[in-house]
């Protein structure tokens, strides 16, 4: 081989070397940078597209719903009998996430939980035990300590009221509740404070007028058309009934035969008998009901 050829062959290589150099510097650029030597000779600093606009959502896209998720904990909680975790969970639903799509079933079950535990007597949270003194009577007990006859009875499994000695023991709870009647949804619901208790579902509201803050004026039973205080032996088999201070409504049964539209009924809230029997239970005279109608 001649000189002159090796030389040829030589800037051939040269040329194709820098050829490709060439090509790799130009896609380290502009397309995209290279890591090792040309990385560390020509360092190229990433660029982004400026965002225009935020994408906008499908009509497609699924409404997220946090509640849910928090839900499926609590069920998860309630399965393996953590009842504190999971009250703790549905009680965040309901007061931070009032409209979620499981928020009924939330106050469903945060009704049924909170209910076993203030009608038991065996969980002596909400209660004290006190012991009976010389003069006593069970009106005065009940007055002093903001709770009723029949709560006294029903806590004791009492079968009446009985005579009283001094150093008897009795169970008692203050029925220091509010109640809130809500008419557009037709429910009326148990609060202690600003912490929720119990709700009800309404059969029916009739004349309840505008929103106001009220109280209960007395509570009574009514058996065969006639009114009974509870004081009286007959009281527990009677149907209950809550009188309202203002409006002049009561709290009553719902009928087992509806009348044809409101005009049928006198002015009042209409519970099931089971939810008139549990609410008559946990509220007395002087117990504050607040008549909230929506957007008021």
């Amino acid at each position: 081989m001649s000189l002159w050829t090796l030389i040829r062959i030589l800037a051939g290589l040269v040329v194709a070397a820098v050829v490709v150099i060439t090509l790799l510097v130009i896609h380290h650029v502009r397309e995209e940078p290279l890591p090792g030597v040309l990385a560390r000779w020509i360092p190229v600093a990433p660029t982004t597209a400026p965002v225009v606009a935020l994408p906008k959502p499908s009509a497609d896209s699924p409404e997220i719903d946090p509640g849910a998720k928090l839900f499926e904990k609590a069920r998860q909680s309630l399965a393996v009998g953590d009842l504190t975790v999971a009250r703790d969970r549905l009680n965040q639903i309901s007061t931070q996430f009032p409209h979620s799509a499981v928020a009924p079933e939330t106050r469903r079950i945060l009704s049924e939980m909170n209910l076993d535990d203030l009608l038991d007597p065996a969980k002596t949270d909400n209660k004290i035990l006190y012991k009976v003194r010389r003069g006593d009577s069970y009106l005065a007990i009940a007055s002093r300590h903001d709770t009723s006859l029949d709560m006294i009875v029903y806590l004791n499994g009492l079968f009446g009221l009985g005579n009283l000695q001094p150093d008897d023991e009795l169970l008692l709870m203050p029925l220091d509740f509010k109640l809130l009647v809500e008419p557009e949804r037709r429910v009326v619901s148990l609060w202690k404070g600003d912490g929720f208790i119990a709700e009800f579902p309404a059969e029916e509201m009739v004349g309840l007028g505008s929103s106001r803050v009220t109280k209960i004026e007395s509570k009574a039973g009514e058996k065969d058309g006639r009114r009974i205080p509870p004081s009286h032996a007959n009281y527990r088999g009677a149907t209950k009934v809550l009188t309202l201070s203002k409006p002049n409504a009561e709290i009553t049964v719902a009928p087992e035969v509806a009348p044809s539209g409101d005009e049928g009924l006198a002015a009042g809230i209409y519970l099931k008998p089971e939810y008139l029997e549990e609410l008559a239970l946990l509220l007395r005279p002087g117990n504050e009901v607040e008549i909230r109608h929506s957007g008021r």
